[in-house]
């Protein structure tokens, strides 16, 4: 008989869509790994500050530990379909897709929040992070 190979866990979450992003980045790259306590978690959430404590907890083989370090250290992937437009003011590449920080939009989405109860999500905008500057795809 083989030899029972040690799991551990890895990495424990708050909510179990954290941990179902980072167990499906592992699985994408090979590394065979699982999640424990997913139900309880989602049955009581926001527990993690008292004396009921569910967290969700990825296992994985402790030969895979320094792989799956290594998957998760590594920065922003960019997909093939992905296209990295650079900053029309500055030219730099340092751009982030976040939604606008205008002023005005801020105060229109307040004022749907207050009245209506309702939150409008606006576009989303590249946002440069070297000359602070928002633009456009087009």
């Amino acid at each position: 008989m083989e030899k029972e190979e040690e799991i551990i866990v890895f990495q424990e979450f708050d909510t179990s869509i954290d941990a179902n992003i980072v167990k499906t980045k592992l699985d994408a790259f090979g590394v065979p790994c699982f999640l424990t306590e997913e139900n309880m978690s989602n049955l009581y959430p926001g527990t993690g500050y008292t004396m009921l404590a569910f967290r969700v907890r990825l296992h994985l083989f402790a030969r895979d530990a320094e792989k799956a370090r290594e998957i998760l250290q590594e920065s922003q992937m960019q997909t093939d379909g992905e296209v990295q437009f650079p900053c029309p003011r500055c030219r730099s590449n340092n751009i982030a897709r976040d939604f606008p920080r205008h002023f005005n939009n801020k105060i229109v989405s307040a004022l749907g929040v207050l009245f209506l109860g309702i939150f409008f999500p606006h576009k989303k905008v590249n946002h440069c992070l070297s000359c602070d500057h928002e633009f456009t795809d087009s």
